[in-house]
């Protein structure tokens, strides 16, 4: 499986095409493309290729899927012997994206299609019932 590691959200990430991940939050609105040109690294079927620092004419593309935000953190600080004690909480706020796939120069790697709907149901397909 092809994969690529790029530079996101302040994180480098390991990033697959038709999967998603979730990064700090995106300035970029629902149903959107996103490109993240900073690719530090990719392989594709043994064949490695290392950016200084990035890789020039290497893209991943993605979609967001939606935005969110992360579990609760709780941060507890205390000073014993001094009756101190102070509590708060935090969440991230994060976008999921789903990467599509990986493009070095003019080659895409892993490209990944539109998902197409199911087919529909048909009416001569009804559901058998049993009369008890």
């Amino acid at each position: 499986m092809a994969y690529a590691i790029i530079e996101a959200s302040g994180t480098q990430l390991r990033v697959e095409p038709g999967r998603f991940y979730d990064l700090n939050r995106l300035a970029i609105d629902e149903d959107g493309s996103v490109t993240f040109d900073k690719v530090l690294l990719v392989e594709d079927d043994g064949n490695v290729t290392i950016g200084q620092p990035t890789i020039s004419g290497a893209s991943v593309s993605g979609t967001v899927l939606r935005h969110l935000r992360g579990r609760k953190i709780i941060v507890y600080k205390m000073q014993p012997k001094k009756k101190t004690r102070k509590k708060q909480g935090h969440r991230q706020d994060l976008t999921r994206v789903m990467i599509n796939g990986i493009t070095v120069g003019s080659k895409t790697i892993g490209d990944v299609a539109e998902a197409s709907p199911a087919p529909a149901e048909t009416a001569d397909a009804a559901p058998e019932t049993a009369d008890a």
